[in-house]
């Protein structure tokens, strides 16, 4: 049996390690990268696998799920565009094949927990609504 761990904090949440390890990835890739590409393709590689983490800890602030929704799937968009800049890189042959084929796997994977966290949080964001049946009338009338 699995034992799990409550979760306390964005730092806790797999999905976030995941594109944390990616993001340290791509920051010792793109530095080995030609200086013509700084402000161009290294700047937008860089910004879009920070932009992973970011959302997912943005959202997990929130605290509603339909807003941490929308947050994971602004960061499952960065992931995409992260892997169209990887494919772009890999042309233009600033990193081989076998550079490129891990650095897809690990964006995969991370798109899978960022899929299994979006899934878990519409699970949970439907058993948090309340039932009419299920409650409880306040009688202090509304000022409205």
């Amino acid at each position: 049996m699995r034992q799990q761990k409550e979760i306390q904090s964005f730092e806790d949440l797999k999905v976030w390690k995941c594109a944390r390890k990616l993001q340290s990835k791509i920051s010792k890739l793109v530095k080995t990268f030609p200086k013509v590409e700084e402000y161009r393709l290294t700047n937008q590689i860089v910004r879009s696998s920070r932009s992973v983490a970011r959302n997912i800890a943005e959202g997990y602030g929130r605290y509603h799920y339909q807003e941490n929704i929308q947050f994971c799937r602004q960061a499952r968009g960065s992931l995409c565009e992260l892997l169209n800049d990887i494919i772009t890189a890999c042309e233009a042959k600033y990193i081989d094949k076998s550079r490129f084929d891990t650095l897809k796997k690990d964006v995969d994977r991370c798109h899978r927990l960022l899929n299994g966290y979006i899934a878990y949080l519409k699970k949970a964001k439907k058993k948090s609504q309340v039932k009419e049946d299920e409650t409880i009338y306040d009688l202090v009338p509304d000022n409205h």
